[in-house]
C-alpha cells in the first residue's frame, strides 16, 4: 500500500475530505463490482483506514488517487479472504477508463452522461436494463415481461449496454 501524501497543513478536516471524496470513491468500488452494501462498508473502511495515520493534502486530484489506491487494495483483500479470483488486467483497464473519464469530479460528469444516454434508450431497453440491474431479475423473468426468449432479452441487453458504452464515452472522450 502506497504511503499517504505528505504535506504540512493546518487546514485538514477529516469531515470535509469525507464529504467531498465519499461519492467518488463508493462510485468507483461499485465500478469494481461491488454491491451498493458492500461498497458502503468498503467506503467506510477506506476512510476509517486513511484518518487512522496521520494525512495531508496535496491536491484534490491526488486524494482521490490515493482514496481509490486504498479502496482498490481493500477490494481486493476482500476478494482474496473470499476466495474469489480476480482478473487484474481487467481492473487495470478500469483503473484507468475511471482516471480518464471520472477522477476529476468524482464522477459526477460520468454519472450524468449515463442518466442522458440511459434516456436514450429504447423503452424496452430501458425496462430490461432496470430490471437487471435495479432489481436484479433474471434473463428469464425480463424475457418474460417483455414476450421475448431469453436469448432475445440477452440481446437486447448487450446491444443497449454497448450504446450506453459508445454514447458516454462519445460524451466525455474528447
Amino acid at each position: 500500500m502506497s504511503t499517504a501524501p505528505q504535506m504540512p497543513s493546518a487546514s485538514f478536516d477529516p469531515a470535509r475530505l469525507v464529504a467531498d471524496h465519499q461519492a467518488g470513491v463508493w462510485r468507483y468500488l461499485r465500478s469494481l463490482g461491488c454491491e451498493p452494501a458492500q461498497a458502503d462498508d468498503l467506503t467506510q473502511e477506506t476512510f476509517l483506514s486513511v484518518l487512522q495515520r496521520p494525512f495531508t493534502e496535496y491536491t484534490p486530484a491526488a486524494t482521490s488517487a490515493y482514496l481509490r489506491k486504498v479502496a482498490f487494495n481493500l477490494f481486493i483483500t476482500l476478494q482474496r479472504r473470499s476466495g474469489r479470483v480476480i482478473a487484474m488486467e481487467n481492473l487495470e483497464e478500469l483503473n484507468v477508463a475511471w482516471e480518464r473519464m471520472a477522477s476529476e469530479d468524482n464522477g459526477e460528469e460520468m454519472l450524468g452522461a449515463l442518466k442522458e444516454c440511459f434516456a436514450l434508450l429504447t423503452e424496452r431497453a430501458r425496462l430490461a436494463l432496470t430490471m437487471r440491474f435495479r432489481e436484479q431479475s433474471s434473463r428469464d423473468s425480463i424475457a418474460d415481461a417483455l414476450g421475448i426468449t431469453e436469448h432475445g432479452a440477452k440481446n437486447l441487453m448487450q446491444r443497449a449496454k454497448q450504446q450506453l458504452r459508445q454514447c458516454i464515452e462519445s460524451k466525455l472522450i474528447p
